[in-house]
């Protein structure tokens, strides 16, 4: 059922079963697609527990900024953080979620998920067009004894704003002195080569049709879509495969204080298990909240998942948000978001 969700855009749980009230509040969200697996699951799963609905959009983190701002959401999805200065201009509050890995996904004949090599400086030159075949020297010399075909690569990349372009561009740029130069990081980039999917399920779907095709998406679709993913090599010159405990190695020293809104890249951590593509995606809410049932509705959702759905970001490959982060943001929901009046919204 799970691996049929992912087909579609828009999550939409438990119609009709929660009663429109302050204790039942219907809320809304929209934004990035790299959390949509388990916002999915922990959505169903909360609807079962309490009643409650919510409906969320994976649109890309571009349109979750746009729609928080404009409010026209109860929460927006991110995971590309904001900056200090986006947060003071638009009055905004920023949080973790949950912790995912982006990966590179594959459609080689013959080569099953796990067994490519690619380094970093690889990629980068395979999305500068630089490397252009599969049996390229670069490959080969990284998989002896892999049968590599003689085929052109045909590159795949997000064509909409999204934070899951941010944390590969971001990653490319750490690798690649060129491709920092020559294309940078961001949401949204001018790509040298390639075609572009909508979300994370159109860069999955197109990886999936198109032979010969590489990717990046986050490792929920790879697993759901049935895709080959690739080894990687991470900063301690370590070739690691993608799967929680190597994104929970490259999220075990991160320093949440340090970035505004607990904004923290995760790219390119030390350690030898750490997986070299890990991000944590975050949540965006008003400070003054025009609708204090409705923010304190999202609050409670989240509340709710931190303590009752570790095991289900587990089963999907995320890593849960360590206890200590998690009453963090609870603190921080008490002290800084507000109603209209002054008063706390959130006070458990």
């Amino acid at each position: 059922m799970l691996k049929q969700a992912f087909s579609r855009v828009t999550l939409a749980v438990a119609l009709g079963a929660a009663a429109f009230s302050v204790q039942a509040a219907a809320v809304t969200g929209a934004g990035a697609s790299f959390p949509y697996p388990i916002y999915a699951k922990w959505a169903a799963e909360y609807n079962k527990a309490t009643g409650n609905q919510v409906n969320y959009q994976s649109i890309g983190s571009g349109g979750g900024q746009q729609q928080i701002i404009a409010k026209t959401v109860d929460f927006g999805a991110s995971d590309d953080p904001l900056s200090a200065e986006k947060l003071k201009d638009n009055n905004l509050l920023q949080f973790p979620a949950v912790i995912g890995g982006t990966v590179p996904v594959i459609n080689v004949d013959g080569i099953k998920p796990g067994e490519l090599k690619l380094t970093g400086e690889v990629l980068a030159n395979i999305y500068l067009g630089k490397i252009t075949k599969w049996d390229d020297a670069a490959i080969v010399a990284l998989n002896d004894g892999l049968k590599l075909p003689n085929a052109d690569i045909i590159v795949v990349h997000r064509s909409d704003g999204s934070g899951t372009t941010f944390g590969w561009t971001n990653y490319l740029s750490q690798v690649s002195s060129e491709w920092k130069e020559k294309v940078g990081e961001g949401k949204a980039v001018k790509w040298p080569v390639g075609q572009g999917g909508k979300g994370n399920e159109g860069v999955a779907g197109y990886v999936r049709q198109l032979a010969n095709s590489i990717g990046y998406v986050e490792y929920a679709y790879a697993k759901q879509n049935n895709l080959s993913w690739t080894q990687l090599q991470n900063r301690d010159g370590k070739f690691v495969q993608p799967e929680q405990t190597a994104f929970a190695a490259a999220a075990a020293n991160a320093d949440w204080k340090s970035a505004p809104g607990m904004g923290v890249v995760l790219n390119q951590e030390p350690g030898a298990e750490s997986w070299p593509i890990t991000q944590a995606t975050f949540i965006l809410l008003h400070k003054t909240a025009d609708k204090p049932e409705q923010t304190k509705a999202v609050m409670e959702f989240f509340d709710w998942a931190w303590a009752n759905g570790g095991k289900l970001a587990s089963e999907l490959d995320y890593v849960p948000l360590p206890k200590e982060v998690s009453d963090e943001v609870r603190g921080l929901w008490a002290s800084e978001v507000k109603a209209a009046d002054g008063s706390a919204v959130w006070s458990k």
